[in-house]
């Protein structure tokens, strides 16, 4: 078979799924856009992490639903938001009949394309457009699972809207998630959250979060990522923050198999705000490289990132932190600070600060740091009679704190320590 009839096969096939899925004509179109650039497009790239051998791409869209009992162990909420979706299925939907009243959606991403088109088409693929480059397109072409959230105008949700999205790797086949956050002007939210996977079979994970923050409005996004050894795995966040309005990260990288990812806010209004923590821990023979980024545009626009992580075994983790102030962004302030922590000899790690200025009247600073366990708080704690294995793992919590403390959910929260202490035992 030769390139063009590989394509027009693969083209067909798109077409085929999602037209049995009985897709919007609009997204139909967008895939076929999508698929027809992938060969053009280049990957992203990542300072320092090389992964050209990995197979990134999945080129099959199919249609399959999934044992809810996967999801049994997680606990459905009757108090507040809660989405739980196992594979491209959803188990269960909660959300409040107050904030049902005051017109907050949640629900599956194709139930929204449906029933909200006017809400989800002008965002949709939009914030992380199909052109961006190959991984980017492969997401729009072959996107089989989602879910979509809107907040309407100066709507206050007090607590956290939680979200679990269970990869089901007892079958065979890509998880392509996206998850579209939609907040109106004045509103604010906490959404949280949580990535796992049910069974062993090698699958790949290609999944992306678009945030848009209108005037005003407050997000916190949390997330615990703990998808298995056996998935590869590649996600894109990214928000477009407008005027004065503030969207906060919080992220716990706890897969177990090889990823890749991106986190990336665009400060596009005056007075925007952002402040990006991840930690990471690796193990094994793990690779990892993560790329966040904070780009200021508009004027007096604030962009803080803090990345720790922690590498066990024989693993690798990058952190590559990108300040990126443009021409015209008077009176921005952009902070990052990127440490790691290497528990044993074989591991690898990089903390890159980069600092792009195009601007005068601009704050910006950067520190990084890439060493073993501080000696000295070991013996300390030791010499209080701990064992070294325990005084290893208080040190790494205390490292890990400023990170720990953002997440806006205390059961999250604790879910993430929970899964630290579980790694760092089996690491």
């Amino acid at each position: 078979m030769n390139a063009v009839e590989s394509t027009e096969t693969l083209n067909a096939a798109l077409v085929a799924g999602a037209t049995e899925h009985r897709d919007p004509d609009w997204l139909v179109a967008q895939r076929t856009a999508a698929l027809a650039q992938i060969d053009q497009l280049r990957v992203p790239k990542f300072h320092r992490f090389i992964y050209r051998d990995w197979n990134l791409l999945d080129h099959r869209l199919l249609w399959q639903a999934s044992d809810p009992a996967l999801a049994a162990d997680i606990a459905q909420a009757t108090d507040h938001g809660q989405l739980i979706q196992v594979g491209q299925t959803t188990v269960a939907v909660n959300l409040p009949q107050a904030l049902q009243a005051q017109g907050v959606i949640l629900t599956d991403l194709f139930t929204a394309l449906t029933q909200y088109p006017e809400l989800t088409k002008p965002y949709l693929n939009q914030i992380i457009p199909a052109t961006e480059d190959k991984l980017a397109a492969y997401h729009v072409a072959y996107l089989n699972s989602g879910i979509f959230l809107y907040v309407p105008q100066n709507v206050v949700i007090d607590q956290p809207i939680e979200a679990h999205i269970v990869q089901d790797s007892t079958q065979d086949g890509p998880q392509v998630s996206h998850v579209l956050i939609v907040a109106d002007r004045g509103s604010q939210f906490a959404f949280t959250q949580h990535l796992t996977t049910q069974g062993t079979r090698a699958n790949l994970a290609n999944n992306v979060v678009e945030i848009v923050a209108n005037d005003n409005s407050r997000i916190k996004f949390a997330s615990v990522d703990e998808l298995g050894r056996d998935t590869l795995t590649y996600f894109n966040r990214r928000a477009l923050v407008k005027h004065n309005a503030e969207v906060d990260w919080a992220v716990g990288l706890m897969n177990l198999g090889d990823t890749l990812g991106q986190f990336d806010t665009d400060l596009v209004g005056e007075g925007a705000q952002t402040d990006t923590k991840v930690v990471a821990i690796t193990s094994q023979a793990q690779r990892e490289g993560i790329n966040t980024r904070i780009t200021n545009r508009g004027k007096h626009t604030v962009g803080n990132i803090l990345q720790r992580g922690v590498l066990l075994g024989t693993s690798e983790l990058v952190f590559n932190g990108i300040g990126d102030i443009i021409h015209g962004a008077a009176g921005a302030n952009a902070e990052q600070e990127n440490r790691l922590l290497m528990m044993t000899p074989g591991t690898h790690g990089d903390a890159n600060p980069i600092l792009l200025i195009d601007e005068n009247d601009v704050i910006a600073g950067h520190a990084a740091s890439v060493g073993q366990v501080d000696q000295q708080q070991l013996y300390y704690l030791m010499s209080r009679g701990i064992d070294r294995k325990t005084a290893e793992r208080l040190v790494i919590r205390g490292f890990l704190s400023a990170v720990l403390s953002a997440i806006p959910s205390k059961n999250v929260q604790q879910q993430l320590i929970k899964t630290i202490e579980r790694n760092l035992q089996n690491g």
